[in-house]
């Protein structure tokens, strides 16, 4: 079987939705980019996680063409592509219903920088896109989904902010694989329950000081992090 490498990643990540609750039933998938390779890997559309093997996991390329496999990919397959066709950093996609960033999509509200939690995933408030037309919606809506994310990122480092909220539907994030979108989907659905603990708590709370933000997040990510091992991927 070729490409199994990526197969095997991209099938580990989706069954780490499951065990990582943040999933019910089959709302999520996740996929693998290898540019080198020119495809795509990712959960094929409808097959619980508990039945997925590597064999099981489509491969598509940057056009949506089936590569291999006998199974359908996701029908999110469009929106993920084109993420990956354009942000560069971007090796792996996430997509879930998790509760609460769930919640926050579904509200229209971007997830504030309350604490040094967020910070050290996310540099700055969790942007949610613009509600989709009736046009959008109606014609090629999983493509105009990914659409309405990259013109939320307009003048937004996706590099340095791994997630967006999609109004009235969910998250998405992503990273350098598959399973760093996968934790970076676990980071944001943490940090959006403490951001509504938070203003259930407080209402009044306001952001995080920029001064802390900036120390929080850049001692983990950018030339001068000095969180962590060198040479490792780090996580708090």
């Amino acid at each position: 079987m070729k490409h199994l490498r990526i197969r095997e990643q991209v099938c580990q990540a989706n069954k780490q939705l499951h065990d990582r609750g943040l999933v019910v039933g089959s709302w999520g998938n996740v996929s693998g980019a290898d540019r080198r390779a020119d495809v795509v890997a990712i959960k094929p559309s409808g097959v619980a996680y508990c039945d997925l093997t590597p064999e099981a996991i489509v491969l598509v390329d940057f056009d949506g063409n089936v590569v291999e496999g006998d199974l359908r990919p996701s029908s999110d397959t469009p929106t993920h592509l084109e993420l990956y066709r354009n942000f560069a950093c971007a090796a792996g996609i996430c997509h879930t219903h998790s509760l609460y960033a769930t919640a926050w999509a579904q509200a229209g509200r971007p997830i504030p920088p309350l604490g040094t939690t967020g910070a050290d995933y996310f540099y700055g408030p969790v942007p949610v896109t613009a509600a989709m037309t009736k046009a959008e919606i109606e014609s090629d809506y999983e493509l105009n989904t990914g659409r309405v994310i990259v013109r939320r990122f307009k003048d937004i480092d996706p590099a340095a902010m791994p997630a967006v909220l999609v109004t009235n539907h969910g998250p998405f994030a992503w990273g350098g694989s598959a399973a760093a979108a996968v934790e970076a989907a676990e980071a944001l659905e943490h940090v959006a329950a403490m951001a509504f603990s938070t203003l259930l708590i407080n209402p009044d709370q306001r952001k995080i000081a920029k001064v802390l933000l900036d120390k929080h997040y850049f001692r983990k990510h950018g030339k001068n992090a000095y969180y962590g091992q060198p040479g490792k991927d780090n996580e708090k």
